[in-house]
């Protein structure tokens, strides 16, 4: 081989390299868009949420409050861990609050124990959902299908029973675990918070701006659950991209084929359910942070079908289907649930008497008490007409623009073409 032959070879080989290694923190093309899509997003929430003024009619539909904006990007975490076992692998777990329930627990005893930062208390959570999620994984994943949703959906509620009623000592019941003024707290010093914080700074330290008729509120607590979200997300984008997740595709495209390569997916998909339930211990832990409260509604069979609803709506098997699935579903919770029959007769209360009734009889089974049934027409809908969820009803809304732009010029050069001729 002559020095010139070597020399290309080098250079197309270091050419290769930096291929696989370029991007931005590992991530490239489309994933690069996509995070900085995701941090403008969370980060400018508080001003995107609230685009009605204070005083006008449609402020109801204002949710750049607080507290609706930590379930929105909690949830996104939980929705996100959820994506990695269902999206990548096709495993369905119907289990996945008993892990919420655990991270709860976990912070709000570091709380009692320690201090109120909340590091500490997030660190456990994670740490003992990773336990329990492999416990419950390595029994679960003996079986596939129907039989692992239903196993995991048996430990989740055993997971209630044993946290409603015989830990009591470690749960506190039905009352739900919570710090009292009678905890050691050995860690806390004179002068500290005595409440959530992160190093002296509180979850609930907010800062009103106010322009005219709007008013945004910028919360503490929510920029530290948006970066955690953030961060989440970053780590799914990897393992989205790594050899790792394409290992779990290739479980969910054909698990028996891989067994004839002689590969043992059981490692995999343990490993898969495992990081999931990490994932749903930092979303309860987070909840707990930001109300230090538990209680064992948090491990029930709906928390665990939620989730399953936030990923198929917005996408399974995307990366950021999940996070607006979540989105989706604790808006209509918080929003469309606290319309009520005289919100809808100012609505209408510019039609004559009659109509007015008629129109709000017409809508009143879909707000307020009955926002449920909205979300499932609209998961029905979804599920019929776009079975990707959201991610998918945007790129067909996406192709259908670039169809437009591409067929613009076309015409106009076959227009030039016939008036030439």
């Amino acid at each position: 081989m002559t020095d010139q032959t070597q020399h290309t070879a080098a250079g197309a080989t270091t050419t290769r390299e930096s291929r696989s290694t370029g991007g931005i923190l590992g991530i490239k093309g489309r994933d690069v868009t996509l995070m900085i899509v995701v941090l403008v997003l969370t980060m400018a929430a508080p001003i995107l949420l609230n685009p009605f003024p204070e005083g006008s009619s449609l402020a109801q539909f204002n949710a750049g409050y607080p507290d609706l904006m930590q379930r929105f990007v909690i949830f996104g975490i939980f929705a996100i861990g959820f994506n990695i076992l269902f999206g990548l692998t096709g495993y369905l777990s119907f289990g996945h609050a008993a892990f919420l329930g655990i991270g709860s627990y976990s912070v709000v005893w570091m709380f009692k124990l320690l201090n109120y930062n909340v590091l500490p208390g997030l660190v456990l959570a994670v740490i003992v959902a990773a336990l329990f999620s492999l416990l419950i994984g390595y029994i679960s994943l003996r079986r596939s299908g129907i039989y692992f949703s239903i196993l995991t959906l048996a430990f989740a509620q055993m997971s209630f029973a044993l946290a409603y009623s015989v830990l009591t000592p470690i749960t506190n019941g039905e009352t739900g675990l919570q710090v009292y003024t009678s905890d050691p707290q050995w860690l806390r010093t004179a002068g500290s918070p005595d409440m959530p914080h992160l190093f002296g700074i509180t979850m609930r330290a907010t800062e009103t701006v106010s322009i005219g008729g709007w008013s945004w509120v910028f919360n503490f607590g929510y920029y530290f659950c948006a970066v955690v979200m953030v961060l989440a997300f970053y780590l799914a984008i990897r393992i989205f991209r790594s050899p790792f997740g394409m290992m779990l595709r290739a479980v969910k495209s054909n698990q028996q084929r891989m067994n004839y390569t002689g590969l043992n997916p059981r490692p995999y998909t343990l490993a898969a359910f495992v990081i999931s339930g990490m994932y749903a211990g930092l979303a309860g832990g987070l909840m707990a942070s930001m109300d230090p409260l538990a209680g064992a509604e948090r491990m029930q069979w709906t928390a665990s079908g939620e989730v399953v609803l936030m990923t198929i709506l917005g996408g399974a098997g995307t990366l950021i289907g999940p996070v607006l699935g979540a989105g989706l579903i604790k808006y209509f919770e918080n929003i469309f649930s606290k319309i009520n029959d005289g919100v809808l007769h100012q609505w209408f209360a510019f039609m004559p008497d009659g109509i007015e009734d008629i129109l709000v009889g017409i809508v009143h089974p879909f707000v307020g008490k009955g926002w449920h049934l909205t979300l499932g027409l609209m998961f029905m809908l979804v599920v019929c007409f776009l079975p990707g969820g959201l991610v998918e009803g945007g790129q067909r809304i996406a192709t259908i623009f670039r169809r437009d732009r591409k067929s613009g010029p076309v015409e106009e050069q076959a227009a030039q073409k016939r008036n030439a001729d």
